[in-house]
């Protein structure tokens, strides 16, 4: 009974998890005390200010591309390409990595707004291994990694801040 119970867990996250699709857009934003320049800077920057990165570093490109590659705390080591830039109102970049279970981009988009600035992550991402996205999707939950990217933010700023859609 144990056995079969198991194997039908397994089996209804594969089902699931291809019925769902592989394509996602989702956005968080948070406001915070600090200068769209200041921001920017972070986002557009080196990401050592952020707890869970243990390494930060530019990637050399043969072909112009700006490259960077981060490593956590937990081992992952993950490429990404810049895409766009615009100071101090956005920065886009792709994961650049191969080979993972999971790609995409995130535009960050800055907006000053009465002695605030909000700042907006969209992830537009693809899972494609259909037991990671039963997980992103139901355990994990897709805005997981940007709610943690902006609260870091803030405290890079030295605020606590609330995430919001």
């Amino acid at each position: 009974m144990v056995v079969a119970g198991v194997v039908l867990l397994v089996v209804s996250v594969i089902v699931i998890g291809s019925l769902l699709p592989k394509r996602h857009v989702v956005s968080r934003n948070a406001s915070y005390r600090a200068t769209p320049e200041h921001l920017f800077s972070l986002i557009a920057g080196p990401q050592d200010w952020r707890p869970d990165v243990l390494r930060c570093e530019a990637v050399p490109s043969v072909d112009g591309r700006e490259l960077m590659r981060e490593t956590t705390h937990n081992g992952e080591t993950i490429t990404y390409e810049l895409l766009d830039r615009m100071p101090p109102r956005s920065v886009k970049r792709r994961i650049a990595s191969e080979n993972l279970p999971y790609s995409g981009a995130w535009t960050y988009s800055l907006q000053a707004n009465n002695g605030l600035t909000i700042v907006q992550i969209t992830e537009d991402g693809q899972v494609y291994n259909p037991v990671f996205r039963f997980v992103s999707r139901f355990i994990l939950g897709h805005t997981r990694t940007m709610d943690a990217y902006l609260r870091a933010l803030g405290k890079a700023t030295g605020q606590e801040i609330e995430v919001r859609n």
